[in-house]
């Protein structure tokens, strides 16, 4: 039996029976349902209470009592958007539904706060410039520039302590002692934070060379201005099935042409397609390297990380690309920044504190 079926009671169980259910479980509430598990509302303790002391017996039916319009979620929503929902409302537990609205899933705020501790090391790249955002980074490093009231870092540092990363390398040039006064040593994030000092820039790969060369486990490498949804503990897991030395996680990306385009043989117009969208799979900015990946990083040189899939791929070495799924915003441009500011600093201020994307 999954979790959430342990919680499940039909509209005509007795109070009694829900207690037993929400006893035996150790939950907050009972789901109550109907056929093929629609949901039909929630009763908590405190719902129980209140029957009781409205003149209710522990031998009367459930239905009367329950809460008809319970918060829920949807199966398409992220685990940032779950997390975001539990903070903002104070909910302990959220039953997850489908298009019919029956009960598929439920999350609890022990899925969040247990999640297991992951020895694999990362590496956030948060030395660059930012000189497509101009004045903004004249004084600040792009990567404490905040999103919402909080400092884009923090966010991506924060998701990935929420999924059991701890062992955490900031890769740091520009203003770096801005980022290290910040963070110091992670210790208020319950993660071990250590720095590797670019004494000249190297590229979206080259600090990777300054790590202790005797790492025997796979890395994770995120840019530090990729905000997103992602499992990057899936993307491990994928990364050490498919016996990949690198993979590049990748998602798609529309463009929009704003031109009627032309497709002609030999100056016969054959057809227009006006203003067409394009898809195409594009880099993510989010890595796995094996050691031996890590290793192939030259010293003291600026290398970016293409340089290194297209060294790996010549050495016909195992390269694979893991296509990723919910949020993912690049905050390159200005544009990006406020973009960014609009969406998630307005998802911050409904749930009451800053997102940790």
């Amino acid at each position: 039996m999954n979790k959430w079926q342990s919680v499940t009671i039909r509209k005509t169980a007795t109070i009694r029976e829900a207690l037993a259910v929400i006893n035996d479980a150790r939950s907050a509430f009972a789901m109550v349902v109907e056929g093929r598990n629609k949901l039909l509302g929630t009763l908590s303790d405190g719902d129980i209470r209140r029957a009781l002391l409205a003149g209710a017996v522990l031998e009367s039916p459930v239905e009367p009592w329950m809460c008809r319009t319970p918060f829920v979620a949807s199966d398409s929503a992220s685990v940032d958007d779950i997390l975001r929902m539990m903070r903002g409302r104070g909910l302990h537990q959220v039953p997850i539904v489908d298009v019919e609205n029956c009960v598929i899933g439920l999350k609890t705020i022990d899925d969040f706060l247990q999640a297991p501790k992951r020895d694999t090391p990362v590496v956030i790249m948060a030395g660059g410039l930012g000189t497509r955002l101009n004045e903004l980074t004249r004084e600040n490093p792009k990567p404490m520039l905040p999103i919402g009231g909080q400092p884009m870092l923090e966010m991506v540092v924060n998701r990935f302590v929420l999924q059991g990363f701890t062992d955490i390398w900031l890769a740091v040039n520009y203003r770096a002692d801005v980022i290290e006064d910040y963070f110091g040593d992670g210790a208020k994030y319950g993660a071990q934070i250590r720095y590797l000092k670019e004494s000249k820039r190297l590229g979206t790969a080259g600090a990777v060379s300054l790590l202790p060369r005797d790492i025997e486990e796979p890395i994770v490498v995120s840019n530090a201005d990729v905000i997103t949804s992602v499992d990057y503990a899936g993307l491990v897991e994928t990364h050490k099935a498919n016996g990949a030395v690198a993979t590049m996680a990748v998602r798609e990306q529309e463009f929009s042409i704003p031109f009627g385009v032309i497709v002609e043989t030999e100056g016969r117009l054959m057809r227009i397609e006006e203003k067409p969208v394009q898809r195409l799979v594009v880099n993510a900015g989010i890595y796995v390297l094996s050691p031996d990946a890590v290793r192939a990083v030259p010293a003291d040189t600026y290398y970016d990380m293409p340089q290194l899939f297209e060294t790996l791929m010549a050495q016909k070495k195992p390269v694979f690309c893991e296509r990723l799924h919910g949020y993912w915003l690049d905050v390159g441009q200005r544009a990006d920044y406020d973009a960014a500011n609009a969406v998630l600093g307005r998802r911050a201020s409904s749930a009451g504190e800053p997102d940790g994307v």
